[in-house]
């Protein structure tokens, strides 16, 4: 599994992806985008992130897709985490990252972020690197969940999340 950054923003970097298999592939065209993909046999992972607009110290990570084949073996987590060691590398202080649903939820608190408490007119929960990882920040963004309409396999994640602590954060991949 080789995890590699593709480009900055500024590197005009397009990615196309099959929207067959990736959710949000056409957000992988624009090249205003910084990009950074795992490959095994072809792309089955990808992020776009950019610089908040706001605050040069931040960077927002826009889109993460993992090809629907390979969901759940923490790809996405693993490049949130490879994303997150980059930016730091290139002198971003803080990163963020909206989620819309529990497991991107689950996947971006495996990668080191943390429920803000706020959310975005999207219906997305904003999480943050460094963040306060508190049990209770953790449930609080858990419980924003509950109150919508979810999948059952969205409830089911949910219910086995009620009383649970923050997931250990996993290693970042070189």
């Amino acid at each position: 599994m080789e995890f590699a950054l593709l480009g900055w923003p500024d590197d005009d970097h397009p990615l196309r992806l099959d929207y067959r298999e990736f959710a949000y592939a056409g957000k992988f065209v624009m090249t205003s985008t910084g990009k950074a993909v795992v490959g095994d046999d072809g792309v089955v992972a990808a992020a776009a992130f950019d610089a908040d607009r706001t605050d040069p110290d931040t960077l927002c990570v826009r889109y993460i897709t993992v090809r629907r084949d390979r969901q759940g073996e923490g790809l996405g987590p693993r490049l949130l985490g490879f994303v997150r060691e980059r930016a730091a590398q290139r002198g971003y202080e803080r990163l963020t990252i909206g989620v819309n649903n529990p497991f991107s939820y689950q996947a971006a608190y495996r990668a080191g972020f943390a429920f803000t408490g706020e959310e975005t007119g999207l219906a997305e929960l904003t999480l943050e690197w460094p963040g306060d990882r508190s049990v209770e920040r953790y449930r609080n963004g858990l419980a924003v969940f509950r109150q919508r309409d979810l999948s059952g396999d969205e409830e089911a994640f949910l219910a086995e999340k009620l009383d649970s602590e923050p997931p250990d954060v996993i290693d970042a991949p070189d």
